[in-house]
């Protein structure tokens, strides 16, 4: 049984006021072959001091945290100042939700208005919700509003979006008439990106939505205005992904391009790897009626009150708990309102010229370490004329795993092995870099490679 703190006078009143003589007689309908019939083998229960001290040697044999590390893909090692969860965990912010009476909790409110106007001018949209569970589900949450807003049936997805995501965009269609089927993906060319000779004619009058990734999966930045006419001339909708924000501090954000759905994971803006997770998802689009009616999640938006004060409301909530399922444009039944939170403060805290002087420092030292190892013998950027902006893609002799491997047995992350997605790219290694790195750990990767 669970633990409770009852006392044995305790117990023995509650058992007469039932009727039952001991606890044991509680489970008499349990057959006895049936029952374990002896205490369980346990260690002996721990003091607190004890418990903590048990717990850290626990945690000493994980490795990785103090590691220098390269990782990317998706999930970025950004700072994040002590003053971010300082503010965050203050009792009246504290909550990843948002009330049942929205308009009672005014600041939770303003705080999630405040986050859509910063997703808002990030992305070049007009209109940002008040935010969704990560990239992925935000992607996939995209795909199904094309459909709605088209009234078609097919999605494209290039191969420069994540693999996870586009896994996530198959599993969502997989619930509605066609399934899977109506996810197709086309290759990036060769330059990394996708381009109007990698789509094809697959555009035809049953596709909703292109989706690109901007910068995409290999760090590769696509140009896309000439995609844009492209979709647009045939009926379609163009969706980018942003799997690293900053990037936006420096090229021009996907809504001035003609994107007509723009979503970002904000996980790099807003907290620190944590084993993957938690993000949250940023989501935004063009401010035309039927996209308003079609977002999917809540809006809040500002107004003024009887008394001409300013105040704010959820001005669309078309999810399934205010409305009709059938009617409902997503099952999400929150936001992912404490990360988002979070984002708000440290965007607030770096200010505009902030922002753009951490992606002034990861494309400076992304580019760095590029032309390091460029020069290294064996060793070659898999998209050298492409723009990137703080991750590349480059080619290892051999496998890539083993790479990784070598180099974690000294301390260091290379990278993502593009194997553990795409199984023809076994000897290549995504690399990433931010505003964290200092010269001296850039060389360091740099001579960790070439003594292999």
């Amino acid at each position: 049984m669970r633990y409770l703190p009852h006392t044995q006078q305790e117990i023995e009143q509650m058992l007469a006021a039932i009727g039952v003589p001991t606890v044991d007689a509680l489970f008499d309908t349990i057959p006895a072959e049936s029952r374990l019939g002896r205490p369980l083998a346990l260690e002996p229960g721990l003091d607190e001091v004890s418990l903590m001290r048990h717990l850290s040697d626990l945690a000493a044999g994980n490795q990785g945290a103090t590691m220098l590390s390269f990782q990317g893909a998706g999930i970025y090692d950004h700072h994040i100042p002590p003053a971010v969860d300082q503010l965050l965990l203050r009792s009246e912010l504290y909550t990843a939700y948002t009330p049942y009476q929205p308009e009672v909790s005014q600041g939770t409110l303003q705080s999630i208005w405040e986050f859509q106007t910063i997703v808002s001018e990030i992305l070049g949209h007009p209109v940002a919700n008040a935010s969704m569970y990560d990239g992925a589900s935000a992607a996939a949450e995209a795909a199904l509003m094309a459909r709605r807003i088209t009234k078609r049936s097919k999605i494209i997805v290039c191969d420069g979006v994540h693999p996870e995501y586009i896994e996530t965009i198959e599993t969502y269609m997989s619930g509605l008439e066609g399934g899977r089927a109506h996810v197709i993906r086309t290759r990036v060319g060769d330059e990394g990106v996708t381009s109007l000779a990698s789509l094809g004619d697959r555009i035809d009058d049953q596709v909703a939505a292109v989706v690109v990734g901007y910068p995409n999966f290999f760090g590769c930045v696509t140009d896309l205005r000439p995609l844009a006419e492209r979709i647009h001339a045939a009926g379609a909708l163009l969706v980018t992904v942003t799997q690293d924000p900053y990037a936006l501090a420096l090229i021009e954000p996907p809504g001035h391009l003609g994107a007509d759905i723009s979503i970002a994971e904000g996980q790099a803006i807003a907290t620190s790897p944590s084993f993957g997770g938690p993000g949250v998802g940023l989501f935004a689009s063009r401010i035309d009626r039927k996209y308003l009616q079609e977002m999917p999640g809540r809006l809040v938006g500002e107004t003024v009150d009887a008394n001409g004060k300013r105040g704010y409301v959820l001005t669309l909530a078309t999810r399934e708990q205010h409305i009709r399922r059938e009617r409902a444009t997503s099952n999400i039944c929150t936001n992912q309102g404490l990360v988002a939170l979070s984002l708000t403060i440290r965007m607030c805290l770096l200010g505009k010229q902030g922002f753009v002087d951490v992606a002034r420092q990861c494309l400076a030292k992304a580019k760095y370490l590029r032309e390091q190892i460029a020069s290294l013998e064996g060793y070659s950027i898999v998209y050298p004329n492409t723009a990137s902006f703080h991750e590349f893609t480059i080619r290892v002799p051999g496998q890539a795993t083993t790479v990784v491997e070598r180099l974690a047995r000294d301390g260091i992350l290379a990278g993502v092995p593009l194997s553990r997605y795409l199984p023809s790219r076994d000897d290549q290694l995504l690399v990433a870099v931010t505003e964290k790195h200092t010269r001296q750990d850039l060389d360091r990767l740099v001579s960790a490679l070439r003594a292999i």
